[in-house]
């Protein structure tokens, strides 16, 4: 474990160096507040060990700026008195420290303490790792691997709070005759095919874009700095792709699956908000079905009824 020893006094500094490295730990050391709260920024100990009065920042000051930066991490925080008073510990517990020592420093109870120190802060780094993996569970589809329909809110919404609006395409996918195709060939083909539909998607396009599932057979791609041509473009290619798979299927006129996408565009003159998005792209979705379905049509305003 990495621990920060901040104290103002070459004697308690090099006391309770001695005995943080002793103890096994690795030691960064500061000789007041300031320093040790750009120390702390730069290294991220597990552990500070800090002196109450100081230069710069004193020990309760660097308690609560310390507190106030941590996300998912936790620093475990033991403050050095002179004199262990009650209102020195009650203000240290208050501005978050978490232990006390005395001065003159006992390597023994300082190594107790980082003992402690360690198992808690392995505990929060468990705990942090569980919520990261819940959290992107959450917004995982479970039988593709895609982003689900929670993420893409989240992802529409940053889009539209950004002070500076910037160019993106949503691409309504959906795959064609889908139902005759579960009739026919049962759930588990249809599952592994909305599985390899869905890899030809997420691999179509760049990282900085968004693959989503929408629901039941449908999934929309977020397609960012995109105009519409471009958009088309790359829906083209993918429904190309898509239709090379020859995943076969006697119950549609191409003899395979196939899909159909509608585009709709966030850009100069056309900002709208996210649901007439959504539903600009429905509704190019909608044409290119009736249009005879495996083909990719652009929503256009003067085409469809707001």
């Amino acid at each position: 474990m990495k621990v920060l020893i901040a104290d103002d006094d070459l004697i308690s500094r090099m006391i309770t160096k001695a005995a943080v490295e002793q103890a096994g730990h690795d030691c960064v050391v500061a000789v007041d507040g300031d320093e040790a709260w750009e120390l702390y920024q730069v290294h991220q100990p597990g552990a500070v060990v800090t002196d109450l009065m100081m230069p710069g920042l004193n020990g309760l000051d660097l308690c609560r700026a310390i507190r106030e930066s941590e996300d998912d991490s936790y620093t475990y925080l033991i403050l050095v008195t002179s004199h262990g008073s009650r209102d020195d510990v009650l203000a240290g517990m208050e501005a978050g420290a978490d232990d006390y020592v005395t001065k003159p420093l006992d390597p023994f109870n300082l190594r107790i303490r980082l003992l402690a120190a360690q198992r808690i802060t392995s505990l929060h780094a468990d705990l942090a790792r569980y919520r990261s993996a819940l959290t992107e569970q959450a917004r995982t589809d479970p039988l593709t691997k895609l982003h689900n329909r929670l993420k893409l809110t989240e992802d529409l919404a940053e889009l539209q709070d950004r002070s500076e609006p910037r160019d993106f395409c949503l691409a309504m996918v959906d795959v064609d005759n889908f139902k005759r195709y579960n009739d026919l060939y049962g759930h588990p083909a249809g599952d592994a095919a909305l599985v390899a539909i869905a890899s030809t998607l997420a691999s179509a396009v760049r990282e900085t874009d968004g693959v989503y599932r929408f629901g039941g057979e449908e999934f929309l791609l977020l397609l960012h700095g995109q105009d519409s041509d471009g958009a088309e473009s790359v829906m083209e290619r993918i429904r190309s792709e898509v239709h090379a798979l020859q995943i076969e299927h006697t119950g549609d006129p191409d003899g395979v699956l196939t899909i159909s996408a509608g585009v709709a565009s966030y850009a100069e003159g056309h900002r709208s908000g996210t649901e007439q998005l959504l539903k600009d792209a429905d509704l190019a979705l909608y044409a290119a079905k009736a249009s005879g379905r495996n083909r990719v049509t652009v929503a256009s305003r003067s085409s469809f009824p707001r």
